[in-house]
Parts: structure tokens; sequence; C-alpha cells
């Protein structure tokens, strides 16, 4: 059993869903990075996800953007992402990791390559945006074959035939978007939201998570109620942002943000 499924099934036991934060590695710079992760599970974090800065992150909105142009800026790459990881691992040993990002820098470095680095870090899953399903056997194949978690999109306008498709080529959790647009959008429909994730939850038996337009304890509290797990990330990011010239403030205030988005999902 990987790391993703122990947790959802603790998880689960407890009568809890998964609370996942998203930070873009290497934002504001890659020296901070391991301190806001440790700072995020102690904060109430049952997963990371852990963003691969890209040049052209087009699921993105502007929050995200001009994160990962902070992170390249400041010379992260996907190696030291992989870094990051490892040294979270020296400490924090149950904790899972996503890698969350784009396909080109995955290409580039090779997929075995990437699997096996990737294995050696300690991360539990790999979420390429913009790899559909059916190109995805072969990157799939090399992760599965190091125990990695391979966690795919699924959108409102996902038909229920596609859904199924992509829902067999998951492991770890389905990620769904719980908005028509990119990531730090607005409008959240809590209803809508649940009528596709009981439509999801009947194809398939692996946890469906839900992200995209989670901005507090009130959108997070709601959401919990008809997923299996939240991913917030647009609101944290944001947060480095705006203290990215201040970066000893950043950790308490993310866990400002996620300690209340925890107390409204166990309350």
């Amino acid at each position: 059993m990987s790391r993703i499924e122990q947790k959802f099934a603790q998880l689960n036991e407890q009568g809890k869903k998964a609370l996942i934060p998203y930070i873009t590695g290497g934002d504001p710079k890659p020296e901070y990075s391991v301190e806001l992760m440790h700072a995020l599970v102690a904060a109430g974090a049952d997963m990371i996800e852990l963003g691969m800065p890209f040049s052209d992150p087009m699921a993105d909105g502007p929050v995200i953007q001009k994160a990962c142009e902070r992170a390249l800026a400041a010379g992260t790459t996907l190696n030291k992402v992989l870094a990051m990881v490892e040294t979270f691992r020296q400490t924090d040993t149950d904790t899972p990791v996503v890698l969350m990002g784009y396909l080109n820098p995955i290409e580039y470095m090779g997929y075995q390559n990437f699997a096996t680095a990737a294995k050696k870090a300690g991360v539990d899953g790999v979420l390429t945006v913009d790899l559909p399903p059916e190109e995805a056997d072969e990157l799939v194949a090399v992760l599965k074959a190091e125990a990695i978690d391979t966690i795919f999109l699924i959108a409102p306008t996902t038909t229920a035939l596609r859904a199924a498709k992509i829902a067999n080529h998951a492991s770890g959790y389905l990620y769904y978007v719980s908005i028509k647009g990119v990531t730090g959008s607005a409008a959240l429909d809590t209803e809508a939201v649940a009528e596709k994730v009981a439509e999801l939850q009947a194809l398939t038996s692996v946890p469906v998570a839900v992200g995209f337009g989670i901005r507090d304890g009130a959108s997070a509290a709601a959401i919990s109620k008809v997923s299996d797990g939240v991913i917030v990330g647009s609101v944290l990011v944001n947060k480095i942002a705006e203290l990215s010239e201040q970066p000893e403030k950043i950790a308490p205030a993310l866990t400002e943000v996620l300690k209340e988005m925890r107390s409204a999902m166990d309350a």
C-alpha cells in the first residue's frame, strides 16, 4: 500500500477528509521550500502537492504563473525540487508528497531517469497537468514500476465515458477541477461539485480530491463534505507572493490559512 493509500485509509478510519496544500517548489527561493513544507504539515496538511516550476504553466492563473517565474528566476530546477523532497524526507517519512507540473521538464530529464530519481527522493505521486491519458502509458508504466502513483485531472466538462477512461489510468487520487477556469478563478458551486464528485466516486474506488476555487475555511469545509479531499493552492501562493521580501513571515502566514481550513473541515 502506497503512502497516499495509507493516508486516505487512516483519514477514513478517523472520519476526516484530506487537506492537501499546494506550493510551488523554489518559491520565493529554493532554500525556503523545505521549511514551508514542514510548516504545512504542522498546520494540518495530510499531503503536499509540490509544484515543479515551468515557464509556460498554461492551466494556471496569474498567481501560480508568477510563482513559477519567481522560482525559475531563483534558479529552481526539477533536480532541485527532487532534492527538496529528499531533504524533507530526512525528518518526515509519513506525509505523502505529490509533484505537480507539466510534462516538458520530465521529458527533458527522461521518463526512467525521472522515475528513478523521484523514487530515491521519496516522491509518492506525480500529476502532469498537460498529459492526457491517451498519451500517458509510457510514463505511467515507469512510475508504476517505482511504486509512484499517477494522478490525473478531471474537469467539469469531462464526459462520463472519458472520466471512466481517466479513472482507469489513475492511482493515488483523482483531482477534480471544481470550476471551468484556471487556478485562482472565483466562482465555486458546491452543489455542482457534489453532483460531479458522486458520479466519479461511482466510477472508481480511487479517492476524489477537489481543487481550484477553495480560499478559506468555509469553502474548504463545504467541499470536504462532498469529497475525499480538499486541495488548496492559490490562496497560499498569494501569501508567498505578498511576503516574498520578508521570507521569515511566510511560514506563519501559511500556517494561519491552513489551520483555519483544518479546523473548519474537522468541525
